[in-house]
């Protein structure tokens, strides 16, 4: 049983740079279109650029490709802003998310309330949100492989449900410029499952736990529109845990007017991305906007290619209401 101790503490309290650590947390590609998910403060990029304040998304990463027992993750969330001339223009959303990493795992369903404090939400606003949702945790025994075959595990599944909480502040502004091409700079800062958590499971020998431990975040990015309405967003996702090296994920991509994206970036950890995708929306007469992207992540760390590479699909339908 010591060898299951040990192995279930790797896979939930590790802290390796290279993404163990983030694993407690799931790691996004295209992290801009989850802002609402990694901040609850945070407004999404299709008000910004586009100024639809209803979006809907869904999406699946598989990481670390062709390796056992890698992580997957799939979300779906949904996003509101009363965007109207008030002083606090609220926001609201939610969003359901299922995290995989071999025989442990977790599914969370949450609720996302906030407000921004604006005169006008288009030119800029400073906002702060809440998110808080109940989570379920697992350890599938069956698919745990130890090395030694002649130890026997003996205890059933596990599950548990949790509460978790995100607060986060956030804060924009439209610089100088017309109503259709208003360069924006944006930033914020969040801390997800601010509660922390002590899993405890029961086995037939005894007790075992492991922690989830506490995270910060911090996001910033400028996007710079052109003349023909295509822009350009450098943007930033740091990532901070206890006793784990900061890491910093950094991307620029560009979008050409109404149709088609490219991006790249890469991260202290050792990671590089690329990604691409198409917007489907005015470019073929519609008010409304449906995006569909592609992530690919390759890291570079000591282990060499043995991490695997990193496939992320994310679509996106948003409008103005």
């Amino acid at each position: 049983m010591n060898r299951l101790l040990k192995f279930l503490t790797a896979l939930l309290l590790s802290g390796t740079a290279a993404g163990a650590h983030a694993q407690q947390l799931p790691t996004y590609t295209q992290y801009r279109e989850n802002a609402t998910i990694l901040n609850p403060a945070a407004l999404p990029v299709d008000y910004l650029v586009f100024e639809q304040n209803v979006s809907f998304s869904a999406s699946h990463r598989n990481q670390w490709t062709g390796i056992d027992n890698a992580p997957t993750t799939s979300t779906l969330r949904g996003d509101y802003l009363y965007a109207e001339s008030d002083v606090f223009n609220f926001t609201a959303g939610g969003h359901i998310i299922r995290d995989q990493t071999g025989p442990t795992g977790f599914t969370g369903l949450y609720g996302r309330f906030g407000g921004m404090i604006t005169d006008d939400p288009y030119y800029g606003g400073i906002g702060i949100g809440i998110s808080g949702g109940m989570v379920q945790y697992r350890v599938n025994v069956d698919e745990i492989r130890l090395r030694d075959n002649s130890e026997i595990l003996t205890m059933d599944d596990q599950m548990q449900w949790n509460p978790d909480v995100s607060v986060g502040v956030f804060a924009y502004k439209r610089l100088e410029g017309n109503k259709s091409n208003g360069d924006v700079i944006y930033g914020g800062l969040s801390a997800p499952q601010i509660l922390g958590l002590d899993l405890e499971f029961k086995d037939e020998s005894g007790d075992f736990f492991t922690q989830r431990v506490y995270h910060a975040y911090a996001n910033v990015g400028f996007i710079k529109f052109f003349r023909d309405e295509g822009f350009l967003e450098p943007s930033a996702w740091v990532k901070y845990a206890p006793n784990t090296p900061v890491n910093v994920d950094f991307n620029l991509r560009y979008q050409m007017k109404n149709n088609f994206w490219i991006g790249a970036g890469g991260a202290t950890s050792g990671a590089a991305h690329l990604e691409t995708g198409v917007l489907i929306g005015e470019n073929i007469g519609f008010d409304n906007n449906l995006k569909i992207g592609y992530g690919f992540d390759y890291h570079f760390t000591k282990f060499g290619p043995e991490t695997g590479t990193t496939h992320e699909i994310h679509l996106t339908y948003a409008f103005e209401y």
